[in-house]
């Protein structure tokens, strides 16, 4: 490469490496996109649904006294909130603006949500203090953590996976560090470049 067409290549770098940034900082989900908009919706149905007793997973968000009546202790109102936000919010945050950093945010608060989940599901079949028996968990509970942990399996598939635009950028970004490389090499040695 003469010195005229490395001055070329180098007025384009900065823009090019902005591009690769942008590219780097989007998401592809493909024929996943509509999988996650369908237990996004799973899980606003499980907003309606019986979540254990009387208790539906809205009136847990609005700590309706239904809720106090059916003893809904903290691992459900802990669940229920991470089902809105992070199952429900950032995964739609993610699926309209193609974000990668809101996926890793929705996988992450899925993840740990589906704990939450599990552990609301163990707290609703364990007896309460002097023995006290509530009702077990219901379809909503049951369904949530179900659409939880699918959602965490999906996003995690999304966040991990290149889209063909970032591996071309990523092979560009190294042949072109390659011959800048060569180039120097060239240069310290006073070889002539041909």
């Amino acid at each position: 490469m003469n010195p005229e067409q490395a001055q070329v290549f180098e007025s384009y770098h900065d823009d090019l490496a902005a591009v690769e940034r942008k590219v780097a900082s989007e998401i592809d989900p493909g024929y996943r996109a509509m999988v996650v908009a369908a237990a996004v919706f799973v899980l606003l149905l499980t907003l309606i649904l019986p979540h254990a007793g009387h208790t539906r997973g809205l009136d847990i968000l609005i700590s309706d006294p239904t809720a106090v009546r059916d003893h809904i202790g903290l691992p459900s109102r802990v669940f229920q909130w991470f089902v809105t936000v992070f199952g429900i919010g950032f995964s739609s945050l993610a699926l309209l603006t193609r974000r990668w950093a809101f996926a890793w945010i929705a996988v992450a608060g899925s993840a740990v949500g589906s704990v939450f989940g599990v552990l609301s599901i163990w707290h609703r079949q364990t007896p309460g203090i002097g023995g006290y028996r509530g009702a077990g968990p219901s379809i909503g509970l049951i369904l949530g953590l179900l659409a939880m942990i699918f959602l965490t399996f999906h996003w995690l598939k999304v966040v991990w996976s290149r889209t063909a635009v970032q591996l071309e950028a990523e092979e560009q970004r190294r042949i072109a560090a390659a011959e800048e490389e060569e180039r120097s090499r060239r240069w310290l040695h006073g070889e002539d470049e041909k």
